[in-house]
């Protein structure tokens, strides 16, 4: 099968806009709110979406976490040596936004929750995605999602700051 662009560079610019503006929303402005990019496709991600909160006008703060040794599928499929986590401190209290770049079937969400409690007891946990493909074998839905993108279970989704690329 060909590869098939669905999101431009433009496209993405775009959803990452609507997506910080909708976080802004949400929470009423961003007292006690931190993003948290899951190793490795949340993090530029989150990064974007820092940068377009700070140009709405708000800082936040941006941090990253991997949960790839908190994976209940960590023996079927290999384990890079492990990312840099970077949470920004403690996390009690805090709202936070994870944030990644595609959401198949929720298993890296789930690592990434039980990561997290490592860190700390927040007060509220919301997910980010780009792109949400479904086909979800844990109950866990975003509550930002830049585009829903229906494919099959076979198909690879890329997901840069380029665009959204099936193949």
């Amino acid at each position: 099968m060909a590869d098939k662009r669905v999101l431009t560079p433009d496209d993405v610019r775009r959803a990452t806009t609507r997506m910080a503006h909708e976080i802004i929303e949400r929470n009423q402005g961003l007292d006690g709110v931190v993003l948290i990019g899951i190793q490795t496709g949340g993090v530029w991600l989150a990064d974007a979406l820092g940068s377009e909160i700070a140009r709405i006008g708000e800082s936040i703060h941006v941090g990253s976490i991997d949960a790839s040794l908190y994976r209940d599928d960590i023996g079927l499929r290999p384990v890079s040596p492990a990312a840099v986590s970077d949470v920004g401190g403690d996390v009690d209290g805090a709202t936070i936004v994870l944030v990644d770049d595609v959401l198949f079937t929720g298993r890296t969400v789930r690592a990434a929750l039980d990561a997290l409690g490592d860190y700390g007891r927040p007060k509220a946990v919301q997910l980010a995605v780009l792109v949400d493909r479904g086909h979800r074998e844990l109950p866990i839905r975003p509550d930002y999602v830049g585009k829903n993108l229906p494919t099959s279970g076979d198909e690879t989704v890329t997901v840069t700051v380029d665009g959204v690329v099936i193949s």
